[in-house]
């Protein structure tokens, strides 16, 4: 896709269409102009997780721009979508245009964290249960050992 600087930067999407894809390499920015989009990890496996919904004036792709890291969610539209591409060379001059669009990039940002932060606690929670079943095992099988050992 060729964003130069006399390409237009609007785009559209239809639904269910993929625009960002979770662990690929991503450097621009996203505004929704119109429609909405969905926020997964794991699109498209047995462990897919919505992480949200993302309505008119919300942002996506911020992380590849800003930290040059693969896209941590897949972003899918919900519906017809229309967007606001913005490329790194471009990312001056949209912050000086939309100021009021970072703070919610920010907002966004610190969401998608909290979230994913609560699927990592959730795991914990999960493995440490896992971790107490396991010790009861262990020391249930200890136990009949012992009165096997002994009772012989």
């Amino acid at each position: 896709m060729d964003t130069g600087s006399n390409k237009n930067p609007f785009q559209s999407f239809s639904a269910d269409e993929i625009i960002l894809r979770e662990g690929e390499n991503n450097t621009d920015l996203y505004k929704i102009l119109s429609g909405h989009a969905e926020l997964y990890l794991g699109y498209g496996t047995e462990n897919e997780v919505l992480l949200g919904i993302l309505k008119s004036g919300a942002c996506f792709g911020e992380f590849g721009l800003l930290l040059h890291k693969p896209a941590p969610y897949t972003v899918v539209a919900y519906s017809d979508l229309i967007v606001y591409h913005v490329t790194e060379d471009k990312i001056d001059e949209f912050i000086r245009e939309n100021h009021t669009s970072i703070l919610q990039i920010m907002r966004s940002m610190a969401n998608t964290m909290t979230v994913m932060q609560s699927h990592i606690n959730q795991l914990n929670e999960e493995l440490d249960e896992k971790s107490r079943l396991n010790r009861e095992i262990v020391a249930k099988n200890k136990e009949m050992l012992k009165r096997y050992y002994y009772n012989r």
